[in-house]
């Protein structure tokens, strides 16, 4: 496939990177200032170095800026927005013709927020606002429109609940996660609880319309939820989260049947069930396990169709079963580390994650992640072994 001619010339590229990083500077100093208008955001470099069975190792290098933006006129109404600004390159852009598309891709109905402005052999430009919405309080009730995030989620890793916004544990270095094109109502009876109605739109104008309840009872958070999802299937859940001496216990349960031929077709179950313990020297312990009752219908043929492609509701895990377990620990009052692991026993299969975080000061961070996996796919790709090597430097303003 034929790259794509450049939307703008390197000169264009220099210019337009240099004023990303002048209103960085500009920012810096007073992104939390008070007033009517709020800037804040990052600016990170990550390298990772691809190594996978039977081919050469690859190596990937990005900048990677966020820009924030609040205004707040007055009155009831404020308005945001965000954009992630990603200049690649390196052999992954280089080797794989449809590389520079799977970046551009944007599965929201306003698709054309995200686009490569810079697109040549070695590397590209990519810019998205995945945040613009205006928002509406008054009182106990609340309206947002536009781009937003939608996070209905309880567990940790695997959320069958979260509807609109699902994310893969594996792309850690968006924290802000995606976000969708959606009108959202919410109205608060109380502190402590929340009743909500949304509809999404996305770039195949299929519809996803759920309403929501939140309350607290018995000391737990607990969430009923129903709808639709794409026009497809009717869609109904629970989820709870609370303690049990002194360990967090969350959960999510969401049960599916397709709109067409409701009562001559089979129901999807998906479920999670989380557990987590923090311990007096500050050692934090997380574990959960996840049914996935859409695995059967899933095209799994290689590690790759999985890790970057777009996740859905249905599609969180590869595997019928998975299972997850964390431990963190602040090894110095600078320095943190992790490992995480996932067993998919379905496909004898492994995904180990550790990772190191270093604070230079408050604002700057540097970090090692590595993510290590090994499984059987029986769709044809057999056994396949891939590993993950990041090195990241994070500069927040």
């Amino acid at each position: 496939m034929p790259k794509k001619k450049p939307a703008c010339g390197k000169k264009g590229l220099l210019l337009l990177l240099g004023g990303l990083f002048m209103i960085n500077g500009l920012t810096a100093q007073e992104s939390t200032t008070g007033g009517d208008f709020t800037v804040n955001g990052y600016v990170k470099y990550m390298n990772m170095i691809l190594d996978q069975e039977g081919l050469t190792w690859a190596n990937e290098s990005m900048f990677h800026n966020r820009l924030n933006f609040q205004w707040y006129p007055g009155g009831p109404v404020n308005m945001g927005m965000s954009m992630r600004n990603r200049f690649i390159y390196g052999d992954l852009v280089e080797s794989f013709p449809s590389y520079p598309d799977l970046i551009s891709r944007d599965y929201g109905y306003l698709h054309r927020l995200t686009t490569n402005v810079v697109e040549e052999e070695s590397y590209l430009l990519n810019t998205s606002i995945d945040r613009l919405w205006v928002n509406y309080r008054q009182g106990s009730f609340e309206a947002r429109i536009g781009r937003q995030r939608i996070n209905w989620g309880q567990a940790f890793v695997w959320n069958p609940n979260d509807l609109f916004n699902a994310y893969s544990f594996f792309d850690f270095d968006y924290e802000e996660k995606p976000g969708s094109d959606a009108i959202r109502l919410m109205y608060y009876p109380s502190y402590t609880s929340v009743a909500e109605l949304a509809v999404k739109v996305n770039r195949n104008e299929q519809i996803t319309a759920a309403g929501y309840y939140r309350m607290n009872q018995w000391g737990y958070d607990v969430q009923f939820l129903g709808g639709i999802l794409n026009n497809d299937e009717y869609v109904a859940g629970v989820g709870w989260s609370g303690h049990i001496k002194g360990a967090g216990f969350n959960g999510e349960l969401t049960y599916m049947r397709p709109a067409k031929n409701f009562h001559d077709t089979s129901a999807t179950l998906l479920a999670s069930v989380s557990a987590s313990y923090m311990f007096a020297n500050s050692l934090m312990l997380q574990m959960e396990g996840y049914y996935n009752g859409h695995y059967e219908h899933m095209d799994m043929g290689s590690f790759h169709n999985y890790y970057f492609r777009p996740l859905t509701v249905k599609t969180l895990s590869f595997s019928k079963f998975s299972w997850f377990a964390q431990a963190s620990y602040p090894i110095h009052p600078l320095l943190e580390g992790t490992l995480a692991v996932m067993y998919y026993p379905d496909m004898e299969g492994y995904f180990l994650n550790p990772s190191l975080r270093y604070s230079l000061t408050n604002n700057v961070q540097l970090s090692a992640f590595a993510q290590l996996f090994q499984g059987k796919f029986t769709g044809g790709g057999g056994q396949e072994k891939i590993n993950f090597l990041f090195f990241r430097f994070k500069w927040s303003f």
